[in-house]
């Protein structure tokens, strides 16, 4: 899957582009260039967090990301064949990073869910809006910061407030998230990575 991962991790922009298309001519899984994605993105994570990033190269990473993803979507269509359960997507209140919702989004996309993405700083009925309009069974929410945990749990309550808990399964991911937050959030389950969420997404239904 030549280099892949890497060019996206080295924001070389033009040159993923075009070995993107590449792969693509000559048969390549689509499925397996988001995964090559999704590790150079982890890389810019680890190269951010070591300072040896900025902000602003995150943002590039993720604009790369988004023009794969824009690339892949005719290809992913049908691919997957039946559509496996709704999932309602976004970034808790207070929170506007939108790079690690996106990715998840792509990939539950292309495992085979419908995606209702609610976006970025999104209040708790918003989310509960979203559910009772799609009658989806998970809502999965993102988090990068520690300082949104309290919107994570006031978005599961108003989800309980709503009468709707016993219905739908709460998945949680980001940085920092763990099995503590689960706990402390009243949430069911939190995933490493976008791949998890497709397996947990799975796992629920």
């Amino acid at each position: 899957m030549a280099n892949i991962s890497e060019l996206l991790a080295n924001l070389e922009m033009d040159e993923l582009m075009e070995v993107v298309q590449k792969e693509l001519n000559n048969g390549a899984d689509p499925v397996e260039i988001l995964k090559e994605c999704e590790s150079g993105m982890v890389k810019v994570g680890e190269m951010f967090s070591q300072g040896d990033y900025f902000v602003s190269d995150l943002m590039m990473s993720g604009e790369m990301f988004k023009e794969v993803g824009e690339i892949l979507a005719p290809y992913l269509e049908g691919k997957t064949g039946d559509i496996l359960a709704k999932v309602v997507l976004g970034t808790v209140e207070g929170d506007i990073h939108d790079i690690g919702k996106d990715l998840v989004h792509i990939m539950l996309k292309s495992g085979g869910f419908d995606v209702i993405d609610v976006g970025v700083d999104a209040k708790p009925e918003v989310f509960v809006d979203a559910l009772k309009e799609s009658g989806a069974p998970i809502l999965a929410l993102s988090c990068l910061l520690t300082t949104a945990y309290d919107s994570i749990s006031n978005t599961v309550k108003a989800v309980e407030a709503a009468g709707l808990r016993n219905q739908v399964k709460i998945i949680i991911g980001g940085g920092p998230t763990d099995e503590s937050v689960v706990r402390y959030t009243g949430a069911d389950a939190f995933g490493d990575d976008a791949q998890s969420a497709v397996r947990l997404c799975k796992e629920m239904i």
